[in-house]
């Protein structure tokens, strides 16, 4: 089981213990870094300025939003990237959300998928090293009927290895389909086939297998005695996730937990998030929402999480180490690299 951490996350502004942090994970053996963009942080500064104070470590952008850019300079990013960190550089991209979409961007969230699409088919044609030539519903290039002309990257061609953070049922099959990897969160391995089963569909229809992508999830993970007080200090950040990320409409990660089975608690949390009431939304949080969905308790429990994790057929876990002080993730982060090893 490989592994992998986050960092850039709304807030996480102290860079340099950021590096020593990675650089740590690093010599741990952590397979990834991930970088977050949300509403603060950007997904690039942060993996480029990492590229330069590690060595070994694959460095990936989750998840550059695919609204914020231009499909070509996405492609241009992520070549410079490659090239600046001896091809460590992973892709990852998603679609985000509409309330930041259309708030922050100012570009309409009409068609997410087919958005992606035409991305992902812009950067790799970049990346082959042929002249960019696209028509597409969204994305055009060169612009009918304009002085523009079809225009080959500068840099030599590469490999981009591109990963996807999707969650509804079309996009999880079009991944299956497309991309070299699969960045996955609201997962749980009580429940996989809520994801896989779409992932397994679109590999299938496009003559893959799923084993052909790697599957990468988010896996909030504590390990103590304490085993109720880790729970319920997740329960606020679940809340969170099925009320306010996204809108009264359009929750993906609300869809997915309902797709798991909990259908009346994710609407009922939403209702509560979306009423004001955010301390009664956390407390309707039910333990199974925490426990099922991340690695949390002693070392045994932990270990034969993990265990279940592996057995559904995921390659990486990313971390997610919030359950501690910023001081404590380095003890933690050890005793989960411990535990892997050692399935």
């Amino acid at each position: 089981m490989e592994l992998s951490i986050g960092v850039g996350a709304v807030g996480d502004a102290d860079i340099e213990q950021t590096v020593q942090f990675v650089q740590f994970a690093e010599s741990l053996g952590v397979q990834y870094v991930w970088s977050a963009e949300a509403w603060g942080a950007d997904a690039v500064t942060s993996i480029a300025y990492l590229a330069g104070r590690t060595q070994k470590i694959r460095l990936g952008t989750g998840i550059m939003q695919i609204s914020a850019r231009a499909p070509a300079m996405t492609a241009m990013t992520a070549l410079s990237l490659a090239k600046l960190s001896n091809d460590r550089f992973l892709l990852g991209l998603g679609v985000s959300g509409p309330q930041v979409v259309e708030g922050l961007h100012g570009v309409p969230y009409a068609a997410p998928l087919t958005r992606l699409r035409e991305t992902v088919d812009i950067v790799r044609l970049a990346a082959s090293g042929e002249k960019i030539r696209y028509a597409g519903k969204h994305h055009q290039l060169p612009l009918p009927q304009g002085e523009g002309k079809a225009i080959r990257l500068s840099h030599p061609p590469r490999n981009i290895p591109i990963f996807l953070a999707t969650i509804s049922p079309r996009s999880l099959a079009y991944t299956g389909a497309a991309a070299d990897g699969w960045l996955g969160t609201s997962f749980s391995p009580n429940h996989a086939e809520a994801h896989l089963a779409h992932l397994r569909r679109g590999a299938e229809q496009a003559g893959r297998d799923l084993t052909d992508i790697a599957l990468h999830v988010s896996c909030t993970i504590g390990i103590g005695d304490d085993v109720e007080r880790m729970v319920d200090a997740k329960k606020a950040g679940v809340a969170f996730n099925m009320g306010a990320m996204g809108s009264a409409n359009t929750n993906f990660y609300n869809e997915a937990f309902q797709r798991a089975g909990f259908v009346d608690d994710a609407l009922a949390i939403q209702r509560l998030w979306l009423d004001g009431r955010r301390e009664q939304a956390a407390a309707r949080v039910p333990d199974e929402m925490v426990t099922e969905f991340g690695a949390i308790g002693t070392p045994a429990m932990v270990s034969e999480r993990l265990k279940l994790y592996e057995a559904t057929g995921i390659n990486c876990l990313n971390l997610r180490l919030d359950l501690v002080e910023p001081k404590a993730r380095y003890a933690l982060l050890e005793q989960a690299v411990d535990l892997a090893n050692g399935l």
